[in-house]
């Protein structure tokens, strides 16, 4: 088994190299709380940008999205850092809104299907740093439609990719891409889950989750706490975060679920005067003894 104690004595400092949606930089004190202190493999299928798997270095984990170009920039983290470097800069150093409109089209004129993986992995950290207010959206032919942003310098994340690189080389963390349900198949007893899905909306002008082509609605929601469910029932340890929202507390009513009220700070919206504290909920079917 796996103590937390251990891992967080091994962290050498690994940190998102990019910003994303629902990122968890600003709840990890809060995670931290409810980290179960043993288990056997880490699972997180919702990876977004890994702030929490990188927060405590799992030595075994699986980690998974449904967005194949976030995907494929993890897998190139870990297999080709400095070649993926020396292209990203090579995108900053021609930094224009011009420059990066073109870079957006190649989606659209087929280029894309036409580079190398490390090329497109570039491709995705250039737009996401250079990309209005951090975000990576894409329309329903999965088209990223993110407007440039102001900024003076793109920032090249050279230092987080090196020591993603060497955590990812270093340790058995395996990356998938596909269906979240499919990611944890695998999870046996003793295990530790961790879903971190796309949130409930607040409000209806929050929805926001066109960062893949296909939304996350209710029944999305259902089919979540379900799996949740049936992993618990099999003895794997889940832990689950979401919106402070009442429809949470009529999902997670069985009395598996252990429902913590947070609070959360968002880096990442699409009005800049809307970033501030958020009610959060983080829901696990252990106890903190576990």
């Amino acid at each position: 088994m796996i103590g937390m104690k251990k891992m967080k004595m091994q962290k050498q400092g690994p940190t998102p190299f990019i910003k994303w949606v629902g990122g968890k930089r600003q709840l990890l004190t809060e995670l931290e709380k409810y980290y179960p202190q043993d288990f056997h493999r880490y699972f997180e299928p919702f990876i977004g940008g890994g702030a929490n798997l990188l927060n405590f270095l799992p030595k075994r984990a699986v980690i998974n999205d449904f967005n194949e170009e976030l995907v494929n920039a993890w897998q190139v983290v870990k297999e080709q850092p400095e070649e993926l470097i020396n292209l990203i800069e090579n995108h900053a150093s021609n930094d224009s809104k011009e420059y990066y409109l073109d870079v957006r089209l190649a989606d659209r004129d087929g280029r894309l299907a036409r580079m190398s993986l490390v090329e497109r992995a570039a491709r995705f950290i250039y737009l996401n740093k250079a990309g209005f207010n951090g975000l990576w959206r894409v329309n329903s032919k999965g088209q990223n439609n993110v407007p440039y942003g102001a900024h003076k310098t793109v920032n090249v994340p050279v230092d987080a990719i090196r020591s993603d690189h060497h955590y990812l080389a270093s340790n058995d963390v395996k990356i998938l891409q596909g269906d979240y349900q499919a990611a944890v198949a695998g999870a046996k007893e003793n295990d530790f889950v961790y879903f971190d899905p796309p949130y409930i909306p607040v409000n209806q002008t929050a929805a926001f989750t066109s960062y893949t082509k296909n939304g996350f609605g209710l029944a999305q929601q259902e089919e979540l706490r379900d799996l949740a469910l049936k992993l618990a029932n099999r003895g794997v340890k889940v832990m689950l975060s979401n919106s402070d929202v009442p429809l949470i507390e009529q999902l997670y009513s069985e009395r598996q679920f252990h429902i913590h009220h947070v609070q959360a700070r968002r880096s990442v919206n699409s009005k800049g005067n809307k970033r501030g504290k958020v009610g959060e909920v983080i829901i696990t079917t252990y106890g903190e003894e576990s």
